[in-house]
């Protein structure tokens, strides 16, 4: 089809050069002294119009794409046609008696668009030139050869979470070699393949944008967009190219700050000065950066008075101090409130506030006439968890300031470890667990260690050897025993840091109960899975999935690499079933131990209206009898089945019993007679049978004369014979007349009946070859008047087999 339509197009410029030639021609002769009048004015010897040649033709023959003619030129051949410049003899030749030019090899436009070449007509004997040389363009055609391309790709970009349907992300931009002046070639239309519903892309010119309003960065932090470029305007036939937009969601401040526990107990000696840390205080907050900073503000004014409270150097702890000098004998404990506050609030998120959560503290101010001074003002400890009761923690210690030399006995404060977590040696101040730590249920532990001096420690020996499940801190009622008047004691706090080792489990955030169109398409995404790890070091953002594998397999798992998967239907179709489908997926954390569990997604398969939603999801129902409830469908199907178990029981029974009966009577021989009532088709007795069927036809007798019997009833006369044709005897012949007869005999009975046709035919020198007339002893050889050899080619197989002569011995 193309090479027609380029074949059209260059004879059309052709011929419209061959229209323009004439007048040049004419007043190139009359330069050469032909008569012409006067008033004739010289114009260019040759005005070409531009020639075309569609790229990338393969051709087997060279395309003619124009012809060259001269006015002078008589058809005499004396005229001899040149051409020369870009791509002559090479790429276009030219026939030098015709003028007609071809291309000779497929050509693309990418590389060269147009060529200029010189075209000349000279005498063929004497080559001079009979016509001005003259220059034409032949322009290369474009076709659609060259997919859309993007050179920038793969991107990557950022977008503020929560941000409106519509937020500009990035533009993408493919180009297309294709001529973007001819046809739609170069035409480019973009899609989405694969990001919605969250994203979605301008098709003309490449924006991507936000579909869906609330992403949350907390859920979800990273999207893999794919974007398709489609050359010819989108239509089908159109190349198209694809690129990857990876799209970060950054942080913004939506999520206000939460205390884990609704009251903290401190205490904290009498003799603590000003800036004596009392403990620390965390609010969570799941944002990140500035996002999460914290400020902490005492509420009521007692505790104001008594205490500060600052933001750490990370800006995410408060830090409980003194602020003046404490008496226990004035006061013995504080209660008061504490805020934590964002520091940096935005306005269009005030909605999903306070910005803000209270908590309660207590502090405890302890006795310390003259106390023991420990080495340091606090001590911060660390312990990983889930180690075996006795492991150490560490260690703190004190010193008499009255007496350097009197000993000092360690104790830890009941009321600063009511689930006896801790325990403590009285004589070094060895801290040590007393219960393995679980750093999920509780991070840090605030201890109130007190050293007094020897004789005053029985008290906090004897509650520090009660051991219980370590939990979460709850407010107590215990009664804490006096301190004899005469103790000196002091006071320290340790906070004590557990830290996390690897010991839970990936688990999915959420149960997930999703559906799945019947018409859906092979490797649409049905549900993205988040994991969720309660553990620090196997965060969720490093689990792992692993979905079902191998061909039978209903549904695939894609691993997002961001602690969350993609449940995408596979290649073929989940087949559509009554029950769901439960897809179990493994999910590993990256700890060390490396931990797993298995979950299951329940994946319904529903029918769908044309806009995705769901129409229906019970299979079931359609299947059942209209009036009847699923406990009406059970109910009948067990009755039938307890029928039909009756019927197999009674059937077995039944069986058993003909199997008893049938051994008795084979064991009685006096009844083991076999009668047989039929004697064969040769017996004149056998009503089963016609013996005239077996006789020669030429012996048969005549039919008698009578009209047919009924065909339900035994005629009392057997139905007359047809002659048969005159002449030789064929079997095909006679074969064809018994089955004639027998279908129209009305004496024949309507079931079955065995018919024997006992006559062989004539002509052949063998006879016959029934046992029954055979003189020969049964497996014996024919006699040597008649070998088997002589009955010809038809009997060779069974001459071989009975009558060949063994070869004589050597």
């Amino acid at each position: 089809m193309w090479g027609l339509v380029r074949l059209l197009l260059a004879w059309l410029g052709g011929w419209g050069c061959m229209g323009r030639l004439a007048a040049p021609a004419r007043a190139w002769a009359g330069s050469r002294g032909a008569p012409e009048p006067s008033l004739l004015r010289t114009r260019r010897s040759w005005v070409w119009n531009q020639f075309f040649v569609i790229e990338e033709y393969a051709g087997p023959e060279p395309v003619l794409i124009g012809k060259l003619h001269s006015d002078v030129d008589r058809g005499e051949g004396r005229t001899k046609y040149l051409l020369s410049g870009e791509g002559a003899g090479t790429v276009f030749v030219i026939d030098e008696a015709t003028g007609n030019i071809h291309v000779t090899k497929s050509l693309d436009r990418e590389e060269k668009a147009q060529y200029v070449l010189l075209a000349q007509a000279v005498d063929r004997a004497s080559n001079r030139p009979l016509e001005p040389p003259s220059e034409f363009i032949i322009k290369v055609q474009d076709i659609n050869d060259n997919p859309p391309i993007f050179p920038l790709g793969p991107y990557h970009a950022t977008v503020p979470e929560m941000s409106n349907v519509g937020t500009s992300v990035i533009q993408v931009t493919a180009h297309d070699a294709d001529d973007p002046s001819y046809g739609n070639s170069a035409k480019l239309v973009y899609t989405v393949l694969d990001g919605l519903p969250f994203f979605s892309v301008d098709p003309q010119t490449g924006v991507v944008r936000t579909a869906i309003p609330n992403m949350d960065r907390e859920t979800q932090e990273e999207f893999l967009v794919v974007i398709q470029a489609k050359d010819m305007g989108g239509h089908m036939g159109g190349l198209s190219g694809s690129t990857t937009v990876t799209v970060t969601l950054s942080d913004v401040n939506d999520n206000p700050p939460k205390f884990p526990q609704s009251l903290y107990q401190f205490s904290v000696v009498e003799t603590a000065g000003p800036g004596t840390l009392v403990g620390r205080l965390r609010a969570q907050d799941p944002d990140l950066g500035d996002n999460a900073l914290m400020a902490y503000s005492i509420l009521d004014g007692e505790g104001s008075e008594a205490f500060s409270i600052s933001t750490d150097s990370q800006g995410r702890d408060g830090l409980l101090t003194v602020r003046k000098p404490l008496d226990f004998e004035t006061r013995r404990a504080y209660s008061f409130r504490v805020e934590a506050t964002n520091t940096l609030i935005d306005p269009a998120y005030l909605r999903r506030g306070p910005f803000k959560d209270v908590a309660s503290v207590r502090v405890a101010v302890q006795d310390a006439p003259e106390p023991p001074a420990f080495t340091q003002a606090a001590y911060h400890l660390a312990v990983p968890e889930n180690k075996a009761p006795g492991t150490l923690v560490g260690q703190v210690s004190a010193t008499d300031l009255d007496s350097p030399a009197s000993p000092i006995r360690y104790s830890i404060l009941p009321h600063s470890d009511l689930e006896r977590c801790f325990s403590i040696e009285p004589e070094d101040g060895t801290i040590r667990t007393a219960v393995p730590l679980d750093r999920e249920a509780r991070v840090w532990h605030n201890l109130t260690v007190l050293a007094t001096e020897l004789g005053e420690e029985s008290w906090g020996r004897g509650a520090s050897s009660l051991h219980r499940p370590c939990r979460s801190p709850v407010i107590s009622s215990m009664v804490q025993p006096p301190l004899d008047s005469s103790a000196q004691a002091s006071r320290v706090q340790v906070a004590i840091q557990t830290l996390d080792e690897n010991d839970n489990a990936p688990q999915l955030a959420e149960p997930y109960d999703t559906f799945v169109c019947d018409s859906a398409v092979p490797g649409q995404l049905i549900q993205v899975i988040q994991a969720l790890d309660r553990d620090e070091v196997g965060n969720n953002s490093h689990v792992s999935f692993h979905g079902p594998l191998g061909p039978d397999a209903n549904f695939t798992v894609r691993d997002n690499r961001d602690g969350s998967a993609s449940l995408l239907l596979p290649s073929r179709p989940a087949p559509p079933r009554q029950a769901p489908y439960l897809v179990p997926i493994e999910l590993w954390d990256w700890g060390q131990p490396v931990l797993s569990s298995t979950a299951t997604v329940t994946v319904s398969v529903c029918r769908c209206r044309p806009d995705g939603s769901v129409a229906s999801c019970r299979p079931e129902a359609q299947l059942s009898p209209a009036g009847l409830s699923t406990g009406a469908l059970l109910a009948i199907v067990t009755c039938v089945g307890t029928l039909l178990a009756l019927v197999v029981l009674f059937v077995a029974l039944r069986r058993q019993k003909q199997e008893a009966l049938m051994v008795l009577e084979e064991e009685d021989v006096r009844e083991n007679i076999i009668t047989y009532d039929d004697e064969g088709g040769g017996e004149e007795d056998t009503e089963a049978f016609d013996i005239s069927a077996l006789q020669n036809p030429d012996g048969a007798a005549p039919p008698a004369p009578g009209a047919p019997a009924r065909r339900d009833v035994l005629p009392w006369a057997r139905a007359p014979r047809q002659p048969r044709p005159p002449g030789p005897a064929d079997v095909a012949q006679l074969l064809a007349l018994r089955l004639r007869e027998a279908d129209e005999d009305p004496s024949v009975p309507p079931y079955d009946s065995v018919q024997v046709y006992g006559y062989e035919g004539r002509g052949s020198s063998c006879g016959s070859l029934s046992s029954l007339g055979s003189g020969s002893e049964i497996g014996g050889a024919p006699g040597p008047a008649e070998p088997l050899d002589d009955w010809g080619p038809l009997f060779r197989t069974l001459a071989e087999l009975y009558g060949a002569k063994e070869p004589p011995a050597p």
